[in-house]
């Protein structure tokens, strides 16, 4: 429960399962909770209240969200962020002082992973190869996206969130960008979730979309929305 204002949003998520390798789409407009409920899935956000939240990200990695949250164990959760989750902003996010090739590689350098490659290959993937040594402010923001797709893969997470990850490029280039990154992660057995506003192309690439319903009070100031899946 969020208020500001004398306005008030609920963000209730009576039951979600998500498997290994799935591939899920959050479909709504903006407002209904979308990016919230991105966040609690990355450990970013606390819920205001839980009774069960535990994330599997592989063999004999079986952690228990809710009690890291009610013990305060911040430390833990962005462990965990940085091992198992990649994330894909609305806007990349990518640092500007940080050429592409250092940008893509900065999961991988946090984690001690060693230069095997695996950055060169993905931006040979993406169409970046030509653009590794350049900052981001040189590139399109299509480029830019892409980098921001390559640095939330370079060290194979559990899982990929991405919150309108082409809501800034046209249509065209939109599909494109989408295509190229679903094909990828399904090639990494990598579990993947897409808040988006384009249900179409979305559902021709095979995504689970979540059932939810956004609700306002009659005067309002309350809205409330409900996802399950």
């Amino acid at each position: 429960m969020r208020e500001s204002n004398g306005y008030a949003f609920s963000l209730r998520v009576p039951s979600l399962r998500i498997q290994r390798g799935e591939k899920i789409a959050l479909i709504g407009e903006s407002g209904c909770g979308k990016s919230t409920l991105l966040d609690m899935l990355a450990f970013i956000l606390r819920p205001t209240d839980m009774e069960d939240f535990s994330f599997h990200a592989e063999a004999g990695i079986d952690v228990d969200i809710g009690e890291s949250w009610k013990k305060r164990r911040r430390n833990r959760l962005a462990a965990l962020r940085k091992a198992h989750l990649g994330y894909v902003m609305q806007t990349g996010g990518l640092l500007p002082y940080l050429s592409v090739y250092d940008n893509i590689n900065l999961s991988r350098r946090m984690l001690g992973m060693p230069d095997d490659g695996t950055v060169r290959t993905l931006a040979r993937e993406l169409g970046l190869s030509r653009h590794l040594h350049k900052l981001p402010s040189a590139l399109s923001t299509g480029e830019r996206q892409r980098v921001a797709i390559g640095r939330a893969l370079a060290h194979r997470p559990a899982i990929v969130i991405a919150d309108e990850p082409t809501a800034s490029v046209d249509p065209f280039a939109a599909e494109k960008i989408m295509s190229l990154f679903i094909s990828m992660v399904e090639e990494m057995n990598i579990t993947v979730i897409v808040a988006s506003h384009a249900w179409r192309h979305i559902k021709q690439l095979g995504l689970r979309r979540l059932a939810h319903h956004t609700r306002k009070s009659s005067d309002g100031r309350m809205t409330e929305t409900v996802v399950s899946g």
